[in-house]
């Protein structure tokens, strides 16, 4: 059961990360770096596993905010105006990252899934924080996701494309979307959240479409339903905790955080303790 366990530390690490801006892909290609899970599983298996566990994450979303996810949908299929707009703010954030991924995602799963690259992407997201953090975010007019304009949805979803780089974070790159297109912290952090509903479900769909399941073992489908439901236990915990963070103190400290362990790494890659390939 050593493919479990290594899945089970693949998990923690998924939903501890997902939400917050410190890149939760990176942080598993590090840990899977180090703890070797793609020998223990098979690269074509790993690289399933760590895309579909977010489902897990995601799911923590839909408990935590259940009510406004009821509530709108219902709004939007009575075609009112407030679940209407909600969902086509959401749908046009989706785009320009949906567009791109398809476009990309067989290149950048063969050419930035190491943690050579991660390091990099930790690093220059890290810089990128700190600026777009200091110059725009006392700037914040919108308080609540519901007053979302368009524009600002694509602003958003535009940034969001960053997050393609493994180590850039798809939550610091829509966070800082919606500064720099006027959303407060919290408005934000929870558009953030909502825009990964269709993009990670998206994204899982299509790594479940082309995975070769003539190949799968049962331990790793037990190894699957455990990291998924790990994952969601413990991205419940973490959510909850983030939102209250960000009421009171600035991201700097995530900055901070990414730049040293994007430097550690850069220094174990150094020393040949991590191999770029894994």
């Amino acid at each position: 059961m050593l493919l479990v366990f290594k899945a089970i530390i693949i998990a923690i690490v998924e939903g501890i990360t997902e939400f917050i801006p410190v890149s939760s892909t990176g942080h598993m290609i590090i840990v899977d770096d180090i703890i070797g899970f793609k020998s223990t599983a098979t690269p074509h298996f790993a690289a399933m596993f760590q895309v579909v566990i977010q489902l897990g994450a995601i799911l923590a979303i839909v408990v935590l905010y259940w009510n406004k996810i009821w509530t709108s949908v219902i709004s939007f299929f009575k075609l009112e105006k407030e679940g209407l707009k909600f969902w086509s703010t959401i749908l046009v954030g989706c785009i320009p990252a949906a567009v791109l991924g398809l476009l990309l995602d067989n290149w950048i799963e063969a050419n930035l899934f190491n943690s050579l690259t991660v390091a990099a992407g930790l690093i220059i997201g890290a810089i990128l924080l700190i600026f777009v953090e200091n110059k725009y975010r006392k700037n914040s007019k919108t308080k609540s996701i519901d007053d979302v304009t368009y524009g600002q949805a694509l602003t958003i979803g535009a940034f969001q494309c960053l997050a393609l780089w493994p180590g850039m974070s798809r939550s610091s790159s829509t966070i800082m979307g919606g500064w720099i297109s006027g959303l407060n912290n919290t408005a934000a952090a929870e558009f953030s959240f909502f825009l990964a509903l269709p993009v990670m479900v998206g994204a899982s769909g299509l790594k479940l479409y082309k995975y070769d399941y003539s190949s799968i073992t049962g331990d790793q489908i037990i190894a699957l339903i455990v990291g998924s439901l790990v994952a969601f236990l413990v991205a419940l915990v973490v959510v909850d905790r983030f939102i209250a963070f960000l009421k009171k103190k600035p991201m700097r400290i995530f900055a901070v955080y990414r730049i040293l362990v994007g430097v550690i790494l850069l220094i174990l890659i150094a020393l040949k303790v991590i191999s770029i390939y894994g």
